[in-house]
């Protein structure tokens, strides 16, 4: 009975960590490459939604649509600078590119901003509710609720919308998608736009939790690889399993042990995997993605 909170407070951190996963996962089907930006994105997020509760006063819930529009802005301007200039070269130009900007993204907000932990104003305090005699955290079920809207809303973009369809087809085949009369270029823009306004929202929610500091980027996109390593490379739906199972791994070992023991067990963990179902547990075909 008393493992339930905790199992709460890991399904809130996976919440978060599948929010970060299914941005990373979106640009990476959209555009052939990884975009190892996404974490420093995820931190600006963070960062961003605690300056804002500071200077507006504005609760948690409130900070959130705040977010959206520069997040879009900045998928966009990294889309323009990282990806449309390299996208006839081999996928590897797109990795130094994109690690390039993310150390801009962090040493700018460092330099700016200075590195010291940043509070994120909470969704709904910091109380709990008696839930069949279980106390819950306040914030962990208002983060699992806000996660849950967003990767449905996702979903049901994805799946049931002829934007989705185009969305979809772009991952499957961009050559076939634009010998069709697709906007390629367009769809692919949307798809960083929309990977950065996830990756901010995992940034405030991860914040709320474990503050918001500018050094936070690198560990947030290996949290993305490594779900989507997990799950199964270009796998929607396995990015967000890899990234529900790093939460749990995590919370429950650095219980028992600590949080050195968690990380390093983690890696242990993920090369098990990695040897057992090189695909990833959900893997799929290049053509069936997303």
């Amino acid at each position: 009975m008393s493992a339930f909170p905790l199992f709460l407070d890991a399904l809130a951190l996976a919440a978060a960590y599948a929010l970060l996963a299914l941005g990373f996962v979106l640009a990476l089907n959209a555009s052939g490459a990884v975009n190892f930006a996404h974490g420093d994105m995820t931190m600006l997020g963070g960062i961003a939604a605690a300056l804002l509760g500071v200077w507006l006063g504005l609760p948690g819930w409130l900070l959130l649509p705040l977010i959206l529009l520069p997040a879009a802005a900045l998928g966009l301007a990294v889309a323009a600078t990282g990806f449309l200039p390299l996208r006839d070269r081999p996928p590897e130009a797109v990795f130094v590119a994109t690690i390039a900007l993310a150390a801009i993204l962090e040493q700018s907000a460092t330099a700016l901003l200075g590195a010291a932990p940043r509070a994120v104003p909470a969704f709904a305090g910091s109380g709990t509710i008696m839930v069949l005699g279980l106390p819950l955290a306040r914030q962990s079920i208002a983060i699992v609720a806000i996660a849950a809207l967003l990767i449905g809303g996702v979903q049901l973009l994805l799946q049931r919308t002829r934007l989705g369809m185009r969305l979809r087809a772009v991952a499957q085949d961009r050559e076939m998608a634009r010998a069709l009369g697709m906007p390629v270029i367009g769809l692919i823009l949307l798809s960083f736009a929309l990977a950065a306004m996830l990756a901010a929202v995992a940034g405030l929610l991860l914040g709320q939790q474990y503050f918001a500091t500018p050094t936070q980027g690198p560990g947030y996109m290996l949290k993305a690889y490594i779900a989507v390593a997990i799950g199964g490379w270009g796998s929607v739906p396995g990015a967000l399993a890899g990234a529900v199972l790093i939460a749990l791994f995590e919370t429950f070992v650095s219980t028992v042990l600590s949080d050195a023991w968690a990380q390093g067990l983690l890696y242990v963990a993920l090369l098990a995997i990695l040897m057992l179902r090189p695909r990833g547990l959900l893997g799929e075909a290049t053509g069936r993605r997303a």
